[in-house]
């Protein structure tokens, strides 16, 4: 396991559409997941320490979002033939165990992953009503520990910015996290 840190944030860059479908077989695409002040499209898997330390806050964060008009998608992009964890089956077990309330999507190809320039699991895009971005950053300062959500959970307050500004913060700090498997 290698811990990545992606670029940072590249501020308007359009949101990449995408057609995909969850763990479930359910198609979804770019325009029917944003929300009404945004979308929060994050990257992750099943089996990486850096997702686990964070997934049942990143949860709850999410619930409190979507009050907001901020929607969220799950994107797994891994290669789960090398990655067992992270198969559809195992997806889905993950996505009914932690109650997820937002799509949790599969990148066969892994050509939604590179469109975006997703690097790690987590990587955190945020996106505005217009669909551009406003935010790449962490998601706190915890890294692989299960640790209590810090006081200051920099991608809850960057999205809740978004929400009321249609900006993200000036100041970000990058995510870390995982490599995404790349099939060869």
């Amino acid at each position: 396991m290698v811990a990545l840190n992606p670029p940072v944030c590249e501020f308007n860059k359009k949101a990449p559409d995408f057609n995909l479908k969850d763990c479930y077989g359910k198609n979804f695409n770019l325009d029917n997941c944003k929300g009404s002040k945004g979308l929060l499209v994050m990257f992750i898997c099943n089996h990486c320490p850096f997702v686990q330390a964070i997934l049942p806050d990143l949860v709850k964060i999410t619930k409190k979002l979507k009050a907001y008009g901020i929607n969220t998608v799950a994107i797994m992009a891994n290669d789960y033939i090398e990655y067992p964890a992270d198969s559809p089956e195992n997806m889905k077990k993950l996505a009914e165990d932690m109650k997820f309330d937002f799509p949790y999507l599969i990148d066969e190809t892994q050509e939604v992953a590179k469109a975006y320039g997703a690097v790690c699991t987590p990587d955190f895009f945020g996106y505005n009503t217009d669909l551009r971005l406003q935010y790449r950053g962490r998601f706190d300062e915890r890294r692989k520990d299960l640790e209590p959500l810090s006081e200051n959970c920099e991608l809850l307050d960057a999205m809740m910015q978004i929400s009321k500004t249609q900006k993200g913060p000036k100041d970000q700090k990058p995510s870390i996290g995982c490599s995404i498997k790349w099939k060869e």
